[in-house]
């Protein structure tokens, strides 16, 4: 076992968790981005777009399905928090809350393509680097296994 192994190690945490730290992270960006500058920045989308690595490099095999529906998820929920709470931290205050959500959206929306680009790409990369050379067999054999 390495140093890093150590400290961390790569896909052993179950979905759930995963899901929890996601929103914990999102949050705590979106808390301090507001804090600081009164609306989402570029720090927001920095944050975001390594979260979604981070949270497919995490995420154990069994779970994948879960973290793969995440980011889109995630940043929606999230700014629909903001819209109830802040709204002029993501669109117009005289802006209805489905408004501020879809124009928070279209503002970030690089960085959720973007985040959502690395978090799927890293979690084809782990079902291929397994030895499986077609990733459809290596899904339905992690989807055929039993949870717990």
């Amino acid at each position: 076992m390495t140093l890093a192994e150590a400290w961390w190690q790569v896909g052993r945490e179950p979905g759930r968790q995963v899901v929890s730290l996601g929103v914990a992270v999102t949050l705590t960006a979106v808390s301090i981005d507001v804090l600081l500058v009164g609306r989402l920045t570029l720090f927001f989308d920095l944050c975001f777009m390594v979260l979604c690595l981070g949270l497919a490099a995490l995420v154990r095999r069994r779970d994948f399905f879960m973290v793969a529906l995440l980011p889109p998820v995630l940043m929606t929920a999230v700014f629909v928090f903001v819209a109830l709470v802040a709204r002029d931290a993501i669109a117009d205050p005289s802006d209805s809350v489905l408004q501020a959500v879809i124009s928070g959206v279209a503002t970030h929306g690089i960085a959720l393509g973007v985040g959502y680009a690395l978090c799927l790409g890293w979690l084809a990369w782990r079902l291929h680097r397994e030895g499986e050379a077609d990733i459809a067999t290596e899904l339905e054999r992690e989807l055929a296994e039993p949870t717990g």
